[in-house]
Order: structure tokens, then sequence, then C-alpha cells
């Protein structure tokens, strides 16, 4: 769909922010669409979906514990710490001029098991998910069963006959090629152009079979959809429309619920909790926001962090054209260093919850992705890849809006949360080159 001119510029009169956004200056924008709990009739989930998602990965537990060794410990359960960083925040507030007051924690799901980013969240639930539908349609197990079987050499060779497709920036594609190869499914990887070359290696490496393209993740994702479709016996995770992606990530809020409550953290009218999550197509941002707004209610406040490149949620959402508008419509190039980020189109599933439930976005620009990586490895000793670091500007960034006010809430006794997305299977000589480009830029001013 394209716009007209005038189209264009009656939406940027209708929504000045529209003029900022479009100039790449760094935003923020509350969303006046957010809904209190007791306000939502319906939304396309449920708890009860969330809660059956949870006990699916229960299910694969034993398997993921038998094939994937950093599982192990965990019994199967893939999950990353929640972890207090004092030193950042006052690093934070040292360079950047904040008043950080309320406690700063990282949920590091940079350091996730299996695929080292938050898509070990979504992408291997999804493929999971799919594969016990096809065993439990040919008979192979129940869901009594001990699901170490599907390590067997004969579910391997069942799910030979089957292909999976994914189109992806990077992180998506890693976590269904690790995945899907070990399970035994052909799965081929349709990658844009910004994905990382290392990633494309690891992938192969796997097994996957890697198809690039020269334009963005909307052009990857729309040819792997279409390629996909043509054999009967193929599986699309489709990143822009997926219902098991989102639940995958909505399982995050019980795990994060337990660790809260493990260290005697508040949540309650006083002790407000605040989410800060990087977002390309919203997926799992917005399943992780609406799995906390099950649990939390309205105590929970969650915020999505773009680029200023890519900001295709904010767009979407502050237009409420959602999917149907990109940010190549506003003039905007969609290209960031922050992977994974760079999306011009939101997806339809997740932005329809999401409206509802989520506070507001920011963008940052991509310089402050580099000195915020820079700044997290001296202050607290961690290594993530730049767009992970997106959240690290949130508290200070919701602090200098209107919204603890309009809100009538105190940031003192808060928490924060900043999500980290991924980062630990980046390569070291990367990762150094990553870091020496902060300390570039800070020693630049």
């Amino acid at each position: 769909m394209s716009f007209t001119k005038q189209e264009i510029d009656h939406w940027k009169q209708q929504y000045p922010l529209l003029k900022d956004i479009t100039n790449l200056n760094p935003v923020i924008w509350l969303n006046p669409k957010k809904k209190r709990m007791e306000e939502i009739d319906s939304l396309p989930i449920s708890k009860k979906d969330m809660e059956e998602a949870a006990q699916l990965w229960e299910r694969f537990a034993p398997y993921l514990a038998k094939e994937f060794p950093d599982t192990t410990e965990t019994k199967g359960i893939v999950e990353s710490d929640l972890r207090k960083v004092q030193s950042a925040k006052e690093g934070l507030n040292q360079r950047y001029g904040t008043q950080i007051e309320g406690s700063l924690y990282l949920k590091c799901d940079h350091d996730l098991p299996i695929a080292g980013s938050i898509k070990a969240r979504g992408g291997v639930y999804e493929v999971l998910q799919h594969a016990e539908q096809l065993a439990l349609n040919a008979g192979m197990i129940t869901k009594e069963d001990n699901y170490e079987k599907f390590s067997s050499d004969a579910f391997k060779d069942f799910f030979h006959n089957y292909s999976i497709g994914v189109g992806s920036t990077g992180n998506l594609a890693l976590s269904i090629g690790i995945i899907g190869a070990k399970l035994g499914f052909h799965v081929s990887v349709y990658m844009s152009a910004d994905a990382k070359q290392w990633k494309k290696d690891l992938l192969r490496s796997k097994g996957a079979t890697v198809h690039e393209f020269e334009g963005d993740f909307s052009e990857a994702i729309t040819a792997g959809r279409e390629q996909t479709k043509q054999n009967p016996d193929a599986y699309f995770v489709d990143d822009e429309d997926s219902k098991h992606l989102f639940l995958g990530y909505s399982v995050a809020a019980f795990r994060l619920q337990q660790q809260l409550k493990e260290q005697q953290i508040q949540v309650d009218e006083e002790h407000p909790l605040f989410l800060y999550l990087p977002c390309g197509v919203g997926g799992s941002p917005g399943g992780i926001a609406f799995g906390v707004k099950m649990l939390f209610g309205d105590h929970v406040h969650c915020f999505f962090v773009e680029p200023t490149h890519s900001p295709s949620v904010l767009i979407g959402l502050m237009t409420g054209l959602k999917e149907k508008v990109s940010v190549q419509d506003f003039g905007i190039d969609n290209l960031t260093e922050g992977d994974g980020l760079a999306v011009g189109r939101p997806s339809s599933f997740a932005s329809s919850i999401s409206e509802k439930l989520i506070s507001g976005i920011y963008t940052l620009e991509d310089p402050d992705l580099f000195k915020l990586l820079t700044l997290l490895a001296d202050t607290e000793k961690v290594f993530v890849e730049p767009s992970a670091t997106a959240g690290l500007l949130g508290p200070g960034n919701v602090m200098k809006s209107t919204y603890l006010e309009e809100n009538n809430l105190q940031e003192e006794q808060a928490t924060h949360i900043v999500w980290t997305t991924g980062g630990a299977l980046v390569p070291q000589e990367e990762m150094k080159d990553f870091y020496n480009k902060g300390k570039k830029l800070w020693s630049e001013g």
C-alpha cells in the first residue's frame, strides 16, 4: 500500500511528533490508547494460552536438557538471570545526566541458552510446538510421554520429511535454524541485506540453507513466505503475524514473576515496575508486555525502544495504521546498526495487542547503541550486541517525560528492568570492534 503526499502531510499535521520522527530526531511518545486492564474487553490470546505455552516448554525440558548442554543446569528450562546493575545506573546518571533513583536491573536475554538472544523464547517455542503437533498427528507421542524421545533417530528421520522457513535479520533465524536442524527439519532462512555475515556462517554450519536478499527485512520475509508456501510439507515461521512466537515470548512473564519473588522485589501501586524492550517487528516485546500485564496488571509499565531510522511500530501505533504503513512511506531509510531492529513495517498480530497495553515508545540514535554498549561493559563487565543496549536510556527518558506525573507515580521506589536481547553468540572480534567504536564515540564527546 502506498500513500499520497497529501495523506502523509495530513498525518504530520494530525501528529506533530511525526515531524521530529521524520527528521530522525530521538523522541518519546506516550500511548494515548493504552487501557487499564479492567477496560480491555478481549484480546486474541488469553492468560490460559500463556499457561498452555508454559506447559509445552515443560514437556520439552527433558529433550532440551539432553540436546543442549547449556540447559543441563536448568534441567532444560530456557531462562536468563535478572541482575541488579547499580554501577551501570551510576554510569548512566553520570554520563547521560539522568537522575534514576529507583533500582535498575538487566533481564539478561543476551545470555539465553540455545540461541544467545531473546529469540530463543519465541523461535524455539514455535518450532517445538510445530514438531509436537506433527508427532501427535502421526501417533508417535502423547503429551504424557517423556519428550526425550524427540532425540531418537526415528524422530529425526520423521522430521527430515518436513521443512521450515523463516525470514529474519539474524537472531530469529539463529533460533529457528539451531533448533530446527537439531530436530531434523530442513531449514531455509531468508535473510535481509543487513544481516551479519557471522550469523549466516553460523546458520550454515548448523545445517540451515541461507538465502540472501539485497533488500530489507520486509523483502526477505515476503520472499520466504511465498517460497515456503510452494511446499505442502513446509511450515513458515511468520514474524509479522505469528501467535506462536508471541506466546513463546509471553512465558517469560511467569519466570520473571518468580525471579522478582526470589529477590524480594515488590510490585504494587507504591512500587511500580518499568520494562524497557528493544523493538523490531514487535513480536518479542509485545509478547513479553502481554505476559507481564497479565500477571502484574496496571502496576507494570512497558516501553518499547526503536532506532530513529527504523521507528516502524511507533509510526504504526501513532497513526493507527499499524502494519499498513512503513517507515519508507515517510521517507525514512530503515538503515540502522541495531541488528534485529531494522524493520520497516510492524507485526500485524503484535500491534493490535500492544496498542492497548504499552505505555509508550522512545527512539534513540545509533551512536548511543555503541556508547551504551561500552558503558555496560565498563561498569558491569556485561557484553551485548548494540541493539541490546537500547533499553538503558529508558528510565531517563520516562522521567524526562510527563508520564510519571500523568499516572501519579513515584519513581523512588520503582524497579526498572532493561531487557537485553542478544549478544552471547557474537564472535569475540566483532564484540571488540563494537566496544572500541563505543570508546571512540565517548572520546569524541
